[in-house]
C-alpha cells in the first residue's frame, strides 16, 4: 500500500548539484576495464510496436547482472585506505547487494550486506558467492536504514548505501553516457527509477550531452513515491509496496537524487505489474534476453503509450536481468491465464 506521507521539502529551483557530469566522465575513466561497456540494441519488433527507434541499453549484461556495479565500484574505489580496512556495509534486495560484494572483493575491502529475509533467492546466493557476509532482517518489523546505521556504528564500517551517494550516482550516470555516446540524438530516454540514482546519473549525462532530450523516469505503480515527489515537488513516501519490481521497492527518493530528479528530469510515469510482465515476455520471446521486472520498467513505460514518440529517436536502459526463473515463469504463467 502507497502513503502520502510526506518528508522533506523539495524547491525545484534549489542550488544543486553535488554530482556533475564531470563527475560522471571520472567515473567513466575509473570503471574502464573494469565494468562491462554493455551492447546498445534495436529491435524491428520493438520499434513497430512504439512507432519510434528504439536504442535499448543492456545493464543486463553488465557485471552481477545489473547496471548497480557502476555505482558500488566508484564509491568503494574512492575510499580512503583506512575506511577500506575496516570494510563497506549497505542493505539492499539484491542488486546492489550483489555490486558492493563484488566490488569488495575485487578492492580486498570487506562487506557487509543487510537483506530483507524475503529477499530473491538468486540474488541473495549471488551476494554470498561474492564473498559477502549477509544479514537478514524482516521488513515489516525492521526499518533497514536503522539497522545499518547501529551496525556500521559498532563495527566501525563505512556505509555505501544504494542510491543517495554521490559516487554512486555519478557511476550510475556512465549508462547514461554511453547510451548517449551509442546512439546519438536522442528525443528521449527512458530510465527505470527506486532511489533515482540512475535516473538522475543518466538525466545528468543525457541532459549536458543534449539539452534538448527528454528524460522520463518510469515507476511500478504500487511504488510510486518519486512520481508523486516529483509532481508536488515535495519528498513522498511509500512503505513496502507490493510490486514484482523488487528493486524499486525503495521508500523515498533520497536527499542526492531528490533535487536531482527535479532538476534534470522532465516526467515521472508509473506503469503496472501487468506491463512489466508483458515486457518482459517481450525480450524473452523475441530478443532472447532474460530481463527482470524491474529491469523492464522503462520498456513498459515506453510502450505504456503515455508520450507521443512516433518517429522519435528513443533511448531505453535495461536495468537488470537478476530474476528467479521459477519465479519468471509463475509470472508468464499467470498472465496468460487471465
Amino acid at each position: 500500500m502507497t502513503s502520502s506521507n510526506e518528508a522533506n521539502p523539495g524547491d525545484r529551483s534549489m542550488p544543486v548539484s553535488p554530482v556533475s557530469f564531470n563527475d560522471i566522465l571520472s567515473a567513466s575513466d575509473l570503471l574502464s576495464g573494469k565494468a562491462n561497456k554493455t551492447p546498445v540494441i534495436t529491435s524491428r519488433t520493438l520499434n513497430r510496436m512504439s512507432g519510434a527507434t528504439v536504442f535499448v541499453k543492456c545493464e543486463n549484461f553488465q557485471r552481477t547482472g545489473a547496471f548497480k556495479f557502476r555505482g558500488a565500484y566508484n564509491a568503494l574505489s574512492r575510499l580512503r585506505e583506512s575506511d577500506k580496512q575496516r570494510g563497506v556495509l549497505t542493505y539492499s534486495s539484491g542488486n546492489h547487494a550483489q555490486a558492493i560484494a563484488l566490488a569488495g572483493s575485487l578492492l580486498r575491502i570487506p562487506t557487509t550486506i543487510i537483506m530483507p529475509d524475503d529477499a530473491p533467492r538468486i540474488k541473495k546466493e549471488a551476494t554470498l558467492g561474492y564473498g559477502a557476509e549477509v544479514i537478514t532482517y524482516d521488513k515489516y518489523t525492521t526499518t533497514r536504514e536503522d539497522l545499518a546505521r547501529d551496525m556500521a556504528a559498532e563495527r566501525g564500517m563505512t556505509i555505501i548505501p544504494p542510491y543517495d551517494h554521490p559516487h554512486v550516482v555519478a557511476g550510475q550516470g556512465t549508462v547514461g553516457l554511453e547510451l548517449m555516446q551509442a546512439a546519438h540524438e536522442l528525443d528521449y530516454i527512458y530510465v527505470c527509477c527506486g532511489g533515482g540514482g540512475l535516473l538522475s546519473g543518466c538525466a545528468i549525462a543525457a541532459k549536458h550531452l543534449q539539452s534538448t532530450c527528454k528524460v522520463i523516469g518510469v515507476e511500478p505503480e504500487a511504488a510510486d513515491d518519486a512520481t508523486r515527489s516529483f509532481r508536488t515537488g515535495t519528498l513522498q513516501r511509500v512503505h513496502n509496496p507490493v510490486t514484482i519490481a523488487d528493486g524499486a521497492r525503495t521508500p523515498y527518493l533520497g536527499t542526492i537524487t531528490f533535487p536531482l530528479v527535479l532538476k534534470y528530469v522532465d516526467d515521472m510515469i508509473t506503469v503496472s505489474d501487468a506491463a512489466l510482465i508483458e515486457a518482459m515476455r517481450f525480450f524473452w520471446e523475441r530478443a532472447k534476453m532474460i530481463v527482470e521486472p524491474t529491469g523492464a520498467l522503462a520498456t513498459a513505460g515506453l510502450l505504456s503509450g503515455q508520450h507521443d514518440v512516433k518517429g522519435a529517436r528513443v533511448g531505453v536502459v535495461i536495468s537488470g536481468g537478476n530474476v528467479d526463473l521459477e519465479n519468471a515463469l509463475m509470472l508468464f504463467q499467470r498472465s496468460s491465464e487471465e
